[in-house]
């Protein structure tokens, strides 16, 4: 008889969940846009959708890399690492050159000649660094959870993050390159005695900062009055913490329910970059404290399916880029919404997928593009 012998069956897994939730967001955020900018954008360009057009525009242009990349085996970037870092470390400093687009007193876009829409190197640099610790915590094998390979990996992010800190005084952007970088490490290298000691060293040393800072060292200059700021919201209601103080009037003034869509008034010119870095206070203003605990909600079950996908990637350097990326969403998130409820000082950092900035949604969907191919490489046996 032929039919006693068993025989493997296999399939490919596509992870729709995740395709699922990153759309939503996507669409959450295109309506928050508009919801946050009409009123500016009207006084400004005399259109309430100047802000949604050209979001939906970085929004499909996003897709189209993120299906484009998600049909590409993913082992193929690995060519590229080096040449990615090096991308990475030349595109900084083109902020400097003529190319460079200042915009609310920061000088951190450069200027693509031809298509009228600007780049900023930071999100370049994110993704460049993914794909190179990838690369090397693979190459470097074993030989990673050594002292030497562990201070290795922690050095070789902090060429580029000093870039971004020093050449384009993007401080937030330069901690969530060494957040992905620390974090994919210790993926990699699971001793758990050199992060504790690391955070040691690192809460330590930001102690040391405030303790400087409320005895009235100047040392740290703008940073200081932010942190000034962070302490006493109220210290400086004009100035330094006026965004911190209108946003967290947006917070308290939603209740459980919202408003009501459309309905916030913080927007109304009171609080700046409504529709980017504070679109999180316009949520709980319009939606509520549900609304608010509904995103981060969503956010969870993201890196939660990213999670799931990691753990079952068919090898070492796809985990890794899964891995990458979840960091890069989970630490921006995460920094955002403290920032936004002053659980630290302010400092510019947008919503993944939600906030307005073209440059963030297109290489965060390229991200998501990755995870997508390694999980299309998972297969799902049955014997």
């Amino acid at each position: 008889m032929r039919g006693k012998k068993r025989k493997e069956q296999s399939e490919y897994f596509f992870d729709y969940s995740l395709l699922f939730i990153v759309l939503f967001l996507l669409g959450f955020g295109l309506v928050m846009i508009y919801s946050a900018s009409a009123y500016e954008a009207f006084q400004s360009f005399q259109d309430e959708a100047h802000y949604l057009k050209r979001q939906l525009i970085a929004v499909i242009i996003g897709l189209i890399m993120m299906i484009a990349v998600a049909n590409i085996p993913y082992h193929f970037w690995e060519r590229f690492y080096m040449v990615g870092y090096l991308i990475a470390m030349a595109l900084v400093p083109l902020v400097l050159t003529p190319l460079g687009v200042e915009s609310h007193g920061a000088r951190r876009w450069i200027e693509i000649p031809g298509i009228g829409m600007n780049l900023q190197p930071a999100e370049v640099a994110k993704l460049a660094m993914i794909l190179f610790l990838a690369t090397m915590v693979c190459k470097m094998g074993k030989s990673v959870r050594t002292m030497k390979g562990f201070l290795l990996m922690v050095a070789m992010p902090m060429p580029i993050a000093l870039e971004v800190y020093l050449i384009t005084s993007n401080l937030s952007s330069a901690i969530i390159i060494l957040g992905i970088s620390v974090l994919m490490v210790f993926v990699a290298s699971p001793d758990y005695k050199k992060f504790i000691i690391m955070a040691l060293i690192v809460l330590a040393l930001a102690a040391l900062v405030v303790y400087m800072v409320v005895s009235g060292s100047d040392l740290f200059a703008f940073r200081g009055s932010r942190i000034r700021g962070w302490l006493d919201p109220e210290s400086d209601p004009t100035d330094t913490t006026f965004q911190t103080l209108q946003g967290l009037y947006a917070i308290g003034s939603g209740g459980i329910w919202g408003k009501g869509l459309g309905q916030s008034m913080q927007k109304l010119n009171f609080l700046p970059e409504a529709q980017n870095d504070m679109i999180f206070s316009i949520i709980c203003e319009e939606l509520g404290l549900f609304g608010a605990i509904a995103i981060i909600l969503m956010f969870i079950m993201l890196l939660w399916r990213m999670m799931v996908i990691a753990n079952n990637a068919p090898d070492l350097f796809g985990a890794m880029l899964v891995v990458g990326v979840m960091g890069h969403i989970a630490i921006q998130a995460v920094l955002n919404i403290a920032v936004v409820t002053n659980t630290i000082p302010n400092t510019g950092i947008s919503l993944p997928f939600i906030s307005y900035g073209g440059s963030s949604v297109m290489f965060l969907l390229v991200e998501i593009g990755l995870v997508l191919s390694v999980a299309r490489r998972i297969q799902l046996k049955e014997l």
